[in-house]
């Protein structure tokens, strides 16, 4: 591993030009790790030029404005890309039109980025990944990047409860906390605080989950619905982490229609059920328990919603026989 610390290390010194990109619909995590590296190139290589693009998330703002992307990058720039599996789902740019990538990603292995990989599936989150990279190499570590990685680690780790949360992802955090300073209690606030229509629209949500004889819950969330509450699809989406406890469902999800790409915009959570080899099969992926997918219409839906049952009844019966 410390070899691949160090290659990495060597391409972001020698590259005078730095594009950094995560996957499309970014999360706290893609965000995080990604603003958060370029924050730490620049506090220590204050020379180099480096952009992190992508289209915004007006739900995270608080990430600060992202960077303008020119074609002309293409040729001098290093890419390096953070929580992304495959390149389809990269944001802003053509994986393929550059010659040097770095891939750092914590979901399991989907394709070749035919650079350099930094691939572990049992880290917590890409912002945990950037932490100890920054520390392995003895990068300082600015605290505004300190802010921007923390929120990632927390969002993806959902307050550090989720299986892949370990010894390191603790000994990360408290070294970031004790080396930097920051003060973590406004940082919450910064990421889970809501307005008011959003606590109404989690009501109905609540109010309108079907759930099947075999624990899986979902609910179907038109472009109508999500206008009456006046919430956008990113909203809709990250929603679905507020539902990890119910007892009666062990795998969850909600479809929220995309219309301005046309699409229905998928995420699942799961308690027991592996899922992200379903979302795989439906042109999505992810997690083992947090998964993603993409499709053209509800009736596509009704299919990914009985293979997930399936699923859920599988697992159900396991248990049973254990």
């Amino acid at each position: 591993m410390s070899n691949l610390y160090k290659k990495i290390y060597k391409e972001i010194k020698k590259n005078d030009t730095i594009v950094i990109a995560r996957h499309v619909g970014p999360d706290p995590d893609a965000l995080g790790s990604s603003v958060g590296l370029k924050e730490i190139i620049l506090h220590n290589f204050p020379q180099k030029k480096v952009y992190v693009v992508g289209c915004p998330a007006s739900r995270f703002r608080y990430f600060g404005a992202l960077d303008r992307f020119d074609d002309e990058m293409y040729e001098k720039s290093l890419l390096i890309v953070t929580d992304t599996p495959d390149k389809k789902r990269v944001d802003g740019v053509d994986v393929n039109r550059f010659k040097r990538v770095i891939k750092i990603d914590h979901h399991p292995f989907v394709e070749s980025f035919e650079g350099i990989e930094w691939i572990d599936d049992n880290s917590s989150s890409a912002s945990q990944m950037i932490v100890e990279f920054a520390f392995k190499m003895k990068l300082s570590i600015p605290s505004s990047a300190a802010q921007k990685l923390f929120i990632g680690l927390v969002a993806d780790t959902n307050r550090f409860s989720v299986r892949l949360t370990t010894v390191k992802t603790f000994k990360c955090v408290a070294s970031l906390i004790e080396k930097t300073g920051i003060d973590i209690v406004p940082l919450y606030e910064e990421l889970y605080i809501r307005p008011i229509k959003e606590l109404k629209f989690y009501g109905f949500i609540a109010n309108n989950f079907k759930i099947t004889e075999n624990g899986f819950g979902y609910v179907y969330l038109t472009d109508e619905i999500l206008k009456e509450y006046d919430v956008d699809v990113a909203t809709a989406g990250n929603m679905i982490n507020e539902f990890n406890y119910i007892e009666e469902m062990i795998s969850w999800a909600s479809f929220s229609e995309d219309t301005n790409n046309s699409n229905i915009r998928i995420s699942i959570r799961s308690r027991g059920p592996v899922i992200n080899e379903v979302a795989t099969a439906f042109g999505g992926g992810g997690h083992i328990y947090a998964s993603g997918v993409r499709l053209s219409n509800f009736e596509e839906c009704d299919a990914l919603v009985a293979e997930l049952d399936r699923v859920c009844k599988e697992y159900k019966e396991s248990c049973c026989q254990k």
